[in-house]
């Protein structure tokens, strides 16, 4: 973990490190515009490594906004294996969906990778075929609200979403998305805990 602060607003901001997964030239694809076979256990350790962090810095969050397929994850964390930890039990999340889908698949081990973690095989049924759009469905599923992030998102994640019973919001102008996100967290933090 790494900790920088912005002087301006006074705020802090903590870096997620691990050579092996992150001290790469590139972010998803290789040189040769191959996807990482190890997207899914860097997307992995990514927000288990938040959650530790969290843990470790005594917080408790009241919404965890995950922006985008690789923070993904972490709704399904947050309601399976985190969600007799005191400090998370009571939170909310946010998943952002953003126009970011890739052809590719997952390692197809990827069930049985967050099965070590202790989550029921019966719960990720949804990424038996580890593709975008199933990764975000099983994440989706577990999330209490849902933001279009962009307004070319799969009309397939759409009609998903929409069988979910959670709010959604919809792509958004920038100079409204500071009111907006304020009512819409207030909304998902008041709306009950869905059954899953």
């Amino acid at each position: 973990i790494k900790v920088a602060s912005i002087q301006p607003t006074r705020m802090q901001v903590y870096f997620i490190d691990n050579e092996e997964y992150f001290k790469r030239k590139a972010v998803f694809y290789d040189e040769d515009e191959n996807f990482f076979e190890d997207n899914d256990e860097r997307s992995i350790f990514f927000s288990r490594g938040v959650f530790e962090t969290v843990k470790k810095l005594g917080w408790m969050p009241e919404i965890i906004h995950c922006q985008g397929w690789f923070s993904a994850i972490m709704a399904v964390y947050q309601k399976t294996f985190y969600a007799d930890d005191p400090l998370f039990a009571d939170a909310k999340v946010v998943l952002s969906i953003y126009d970011e889908e890739f052809e590719e698949t997952m390692d197809l081990r990827l069930i049985e990778k967050l099965e070590y973690d202790g989550m029921d095989a019966k719960d990720l049924e949804l990424i038996k075929e580890p593709t975008y759009l199933n990764y975000i469905k099983l994440a989706a599923k577990y999330a209490d609200g849902i933001v279009f992030g962009s307004e070319y998102v799969s009309d397939e994640i759409k009609e998903y979403v929409a069988t979910l019973g959670v709010p959604v919001l919809d792509a958004q102008p920038e100079e409204n998305l500071m009111g907006v996100f304020d009512s819409f967290y207030t909304e998902v933090a008041a709306s009950p805990v869905m059954a899953q």
